[in-house]
């Protein structure tokens, strides 16, 4: 019986021990601060939007857009590295780690705190300020962009609007459209709650100047059919004060080189002024001795456009 006491006492112990250093051992790796933050950070390399906002906790998020919290929009993260988990005497810890963010290899600093603990076992924790960011977008010329390949619309062109992040990562904005492009902007979050401008700026592709000076060139050939001297509404004409015997012929010896510039409002593109030639061949009579002759002369003259830009890419043009 004795024996049978000690036996048991021994494997009693055993347990109670390997418990006991399990608890230790869970509350130094993963119920530490540093593996709180590092469950954080896990979940985002895995995508996994909904469980980091769980973890990261409520923010105050104002009018910010949370868009960019998707699972669609979240960048890569990997090579998660614990680089210092410092005790502060508030019973904070500072927690550093480092990473790499797509092709950006950076460091984040994240305070966290006790909150209590679970079982009465393990220490719990939480963010002491939100590891989410802010991107400070303003998308110019344009309402229509792209994050990190997420479809998304500014609520403000040519504003600063505010879009919610997780942090750390990095986020390419761009556009490309029939008619519009912009240089792709890349923007790496690297500290919490920061707030990190961004501008993209969508401007008029080579597409959107050959389809401006193809319906340009029209027109302006449209108006060279006018066997008039003062063309109607065109950018072109030429004044005689003798008497005109023929009818005038006109025709484009030199069409306008088409820089297309942002308009005044959403939606709305210039043609800048442009340089152009026509050329003018008409008989007349002089009003002073009556001798004839014939006006053989190119025109120089100048040429805008204002173009307002339609769903489906359709464009009107107004040739000032």
């Amino acid at each position: 019986m004795r024996r049978e006491i000690i036996t048991w006492s021994i494997v009693v112990a055993a347990v109670i021990g390997g418990f006991v250093g399990t608890v230790l051992i869970l509350n130094a790796s993963l119920y530490s601060a540093s593996g709180f933050v590092r469950s954080y950070l896990d979940a985002l390399a895995r995508h996994d939007a909904p469980g980091a906002l769980e973890l990261a906790g409520p923010s105050v998020a104002g009018d910010a857009s949370t868009q960019l919290l998707s699972r669609d929009a979240m960048g890569e993260l990997g090579d998660i590295r614990l680089i210092s988990d410092s005790a502060q005497p508030d019973g904070t810890h500072t927690v550093v780690y480092a990473y790499s963010a797509g092709t950006v290899v950076g460091q984040s600093s994240f305070t966290v705190r006790p909150t209590g603990s679970l079982l009465g076992l393990f220490t719990t924790w939480s963010f002491d300020t939100t590891p989410l960011g802010v991107v400070q977008l303003t998308v110019l010329h344009e309402d229509e962009f792209t994050a990190n390949g997420v479809a998304l619309t500014t609520p403000r062109q040519n504003e600063s609007a505010p879009y919610l992040v997780f942090t750390p990562g990095l986020y390419e904005f761009d556009h490309q459209s029939t008619f519009l492009t912009a240089e792709p902007v890349r923007i790496a979050v690297t500290e919490p709650s920061s707030a990190v401008p961004a501008e993209l700026d969508v401007q008029a592709n080579d597409a959107f100047a050959e389809e401006v000076s193809r319906e340009v060139n029209e027109f302006l050939d449209a108006c060279a059919t006018q066997q008039v001297l003062l063309p109607t509404g065109c950018p072109f004409g030429q004044t005689i004060t003798n008497r005109v015997v023929t009818s005038p012929e006109w025709s484009i010896i030199d069409y306008p080189k088409v820089t297309i510039i942002p308009g005044g409002e959403p939606s709305q593109w210039r043609m800048s002024q442009a340089s152009a030639t026509a050329h003018l061949i008409v008989d007349v009579k002089s009003l002073f001795d009556g001798t004839m002759s014939s006006l053989d002369d190119d025109v120089p003259f100048t040429v805008r456009a204002t173009i307002a830009m339609l769903p489906e890419d359709d464009l009107i043009i107004t040739v000032d």
